[in-house]
């Protein structure tokens, strides 16, 4: 079993119980020196017969549990069971995800980047065994998230992606491509597709040699066309304007679907484009449920129990208890001697 504290942060607050002890003690020692400057102790006590030393303590100690307990249940303890090794039947897709300003264009809704986003979100809920990692590129490219089963993480990486992450524009398909297979490490016994998503635009590297390079190793390239040959103009972001060329003239993004399907080829994939309705998606699912499953190690940790509650409730319980106990003796009750206090 694993213990952790989700907000360790929190912890930081228990420095305060130290100083709050400190003070308690010297108000305490403060009160006791004024009291025995105003009269002897042994007169003072009979002046005072239910007076107790030992009630503020324990009231004080019985407070800075709960403080001490509250402060634990702000952490969020939990507990859960370690790693161990799980092996599932599935495959190992790494998506390569255009991300260069072309990617705006809104030939389809509600752009071309979102609605690639739409239908990688469609494809991962229906990856329930495999394992997936996310390249994304412009001018250059780089690893987003590496080859994973979290699916979670994966969709929470997707959605943060826009292409401000890359200053370098561009559409580098090669590096993309490149990057994509370095993700699958060692040679793997499950089948491994590359899932390419682009507007083909400002092809700028030998992305069909790479492609080539990706078949002889077994990993099939699946290219996503995204966008009209037609062409669309780019919006600048935060504007009413698109972005425009030296000249002044707007600029028109165009999908390149020659090259697209020239990829796919080299690959040993398919070629498909997105449009508003989902038959990327479905034809890309299609093509991945051909390939054969294997068995995947993969590390797998199982959730952790939120255990706050029992810190919260121990915490009111003192509290409780704090309250029915008076700083001042109960003549009551002053026979049961609890405090270990002379009865008088």
């Amino acid at each position: 079993m694993l213990f952790r504290f989700a907000n360790q942060d929190i912890l930081w607050l228990l420095t305060v119980v130290p100083v709050l002890i400190f003070a308690f003690a010297w108000y305490t020692k403060r009160k006791r020196r004024q009291l025995a400057e105003f009269g002897d102790p042994e007169l003072m006590e009979v002046l005072m017969p239910n007076a107790s030393r030992v009630r503020p303590v324990v009231k004080f100690s019985i407070v800075m549990l709960a403080l001490t307990l509250l402060i634990f249940a702000a952490a969020r303890p939990q507990y859960g069971q370690s790693e161990h090794t799980e092996k599932r039947q599935g495959i190992e897709a790494v998506v390569a995800l255009d991300i260069s300003n072309s990617m705006l264009a809104e030939d389809v809704a509600p752009n071309r980047l979102d609605r690639a986003k739409q239908m990688l979100s469609k494809l991962m809920d229906n990856m329930v065994n495999d394992k997936v990692g996310l390249v994304v590129f412009a001018g250059d490219a780089f690893v987003q998230l590496p080859i994973t089963c979290d699916y979670v993480s994966a969709k929470m990486f997707l959605n943060s992606i826009k292409p401000e992450l890359i200053k370098t524009q561009g559409t580098a398909i090669g590096a993309a491509l490149s990057t994509s297979i370095r993700c699958f490490g060692e040679q793997s016994e499950a089948s491994r597709a590359i899932i390419l998503i682009t507007d083909g635009e400002n092809h700028e590297d030998d992305a069909i040699a790479v492609a080539k390079h990706a078949k002889e190793l077994g990993i099939h390239v699946m290219v996503v066309g995204i966008g009209k040959p037609e062409g669309s103009p780019i919006p600048v972001p935060g504007t009413n304007d698109y972005r425009k060329d030296r000249q002044g003239n707007v600029v028109v993004s165009r999908l390149n679907e020659e090259m697209c399907r020239e990829i796919a080829q080299a690959g040993s994939g398919i070629y498909v484009r997105c449009d508003n309705t989902n038959t990327a998606t479905k034809a890309i699912q299609k093509e991945l449920d051909k390939l054969g499953t294997q068995e995947i190690e993969t590390q797998v940790f199982t959730d952790y129990n939120e255990q706050f509650q029992t810190f919260a409730l121990l915490a009111l319980l003192l509290l409780v208890i704090d309250y029915f106990i008076f700083n001042r003796k109960n003549k009551a009750i002053t026979r049961l001697d609890i405090f270990g206090e002379e009865k008088k």
